[in-house]
């Protein structure tokens, strides 16, 4: 039918300002995943109990 080849190209690593996007390996029936690493955007501060009048 079609002599497409049966493996995927290797993508390269896409980064944006908070995402970075990885190519998985094919798992056996040939699937490729992406896995997602999101970077931290927000600052988290410890809860403290406000002063009391």
């Amino acid at each position: 039918m079609s002599d497409a080849p049966k493996t995927r190209p290797q993508v390269p690593e896409g980064k944006s300002r908070f995402l970075t996007t990885r190519q998985k390996a094919a798992n056996e029936k040939g699937y490729v995943g992406y896995d997602t690493i999101w970077e931290s955007f927000q600052k988290e501060v410890p809860y403290s109990t406000p002063k009391k009048p």
